[in-house]
């Protein structure tokens, strides 16, 4: 069984339960550990983790990032999860849970920058990084460790304590085989984690476990398995591939394959990425088309500063709404070719948006895009709008003073549609 220490990165009896090099007890023991080349990086509580860093007195404090009082836990900290506070749950609900919480509106500004070196720094160990979010991505490190004189696992723990020392975060990490348990692996020890799941222990590892341990098996098919008795996934283990079949037809393939540790999913990088956006709820509605196109204007930058930290763009701009009374409406445009440019989006979805601005009281508003590409597809010069050219200009120059100076050396807004 191969060993080495998270900290120094020194090779260790397997037995060992502290470094004698270094003193440190976070020792790595596995029996595949020189082997395994499939990671998956998962940041910890990202957002919370950033405002801890920036602000050092909250290390200690249950912190939320999110909206006001009708908003969502957009992400909180380890300690606020000690009180029950959840990704997605309503902010009121978290604040009767965790009254002590600081809450933080979010700066996705400094999430975006964050995540840029984050991202840099996985790229400087193989090209094949495919980006989940912000803050979570695969990484197939096949044939690096000549390059890098160490095993994927150590190259994994290298890049660990650089972020920590660089980004000022930590980061937890899952590696195996495939990436169904890498991701699921990434989960098992966090904060600051590393967890390995190997080939001849994956099987009885997922014997045990519930069925939503599965990602992609969402409630409906819990609740269709459930009903037929079906609650662990060594249930679906014991089942032949054609009786899968039979009940399920192409689900209870995919079913088979996935209970019993199969995944020949490729990293490849863009490839789990289907849109980017950002939305808002408001702290108290809004019926105002003035107040409405200041919101969105801001949810097209977030969206430009994610697609462009992912070096992509997209060919459908989408722009979401919620009315006072719940109701959901969505308006769609596609370009003739993919944008990563705030200017380019705001433009697009302001055209829906004054369609629906017409008195109605709304509660959120949102924008995305979809249709994704590769950055150097994305804003040619258009020819029918002989401005856009100069705007994309200005953009493309702020973002290179930000890029150089931060997020906040200088501010990108309505000046630029003039």
């Amino acid at each position: 069984m191969s060993a080495f220490c998270r900290d120094c990165l020194g090779d260790a009896p397997e037995n060992a339960r502290r470094c004698q090099a270094c003193g440190s007890r976070r020792i790595l023991a596995h029996a595949e550990l020189d082997t395994l080349c499939i990671a998956h990086l998962d940041c910890d509580a990202f957002y919370a983790s950033i405002e801890k860093r920036d602000n050092p007195s909250l290390l200690d404090k249950p912190v939320i990032v999110g909206g006001g009082k009708r908003g969502v836990v957009a992400t909180c900290c380890y300690v606020a999860r000690t009180y029950g506070v959840k990704s997605a749950m309503p902010m009121f609900q978290a604040l009767k849970l965790c009254p002590g919480a600081v809450v933080i509106r979010p700066n996705f500004a400094k999430y975006v920058d964050a995540s840029r070196k984050v991202r840099a720094l996985m790229r400087e160990l193989t090209p094949l990084v495919q980006t989940l979010s912000l803050d979570e991505a695969y990484l197939d490190l096949s044939g690096t460790q000549r390059l890098h004189h160490r095993t994927p696992a150590k190259t994994m723990a290298a890049l660990a304590k650089r972020i920590e020392a660089e980004v000022g975060i930590t980061v937890s990490i899952g590696l195996s085989f495939n990436k169904f348990l890498a991701k699921l692996a990434s989960d098992l020890d966090k904060p600051r984690g590393f967890a390995v799941i190997g080939e001849k222990e994956a099987r009885p590892f997922l014997a045990d476990k519930p069925i939503g341990f599965i990602r992609g098996a969402g409630k409906a098919l819990q609740a269709r398995l459930a009903k037929d008795g079906i609650l662990r996934i060594g249930q679906l283990q014991a089942m032949s591939e054609r009786e899968l079949a039979r009940r399920y037809g192409n689900t209870g393939l995919w079913l088979h394959r996935i209970a019993n540790a199969e995944d020949s999913r490729i990293v490849e990088p863009h490839g789990d990425t289907k849109s980017i956006s950002s939305e808002t709820t408001f702290a108290h509605d809004l019926t105002n088309s003035k107040e409405l196109e200041a919101v969105l204007w801001r949810q097209a930058e977030r969206v430009s500063e994610r697609a462009k930290s992912q070096g992509l763009g997209g060919r459908t701009i989408t722009l979401k709404l919620k009315t006072a009374r719940f109701k959901l409406k969505t308006r769609s445009a596609s370009l003739e070719a993919p944008t990563q440019l705030a200017d380019r989006i705001f433009r697009v979805a302001r055209q829906a948006l004054m369609r629906e601005a017409d008195g109605t009281a709304y509660r959120l508003l949102g924008v995305g895009i979809s249709q994704l590409a590769e950055a150097h597809l994305c804003d040619p010069d258009d020819l029918l709008d002989p401005g856009s050219g100069k705007r994309a200009a200005a953009e493309r120059a702020m973002d290179k003073v930000r890029a150089k100076f931060g997020a906040r050396a200088v501010a990108k807004g309505r000046g630029l549609l003039r």
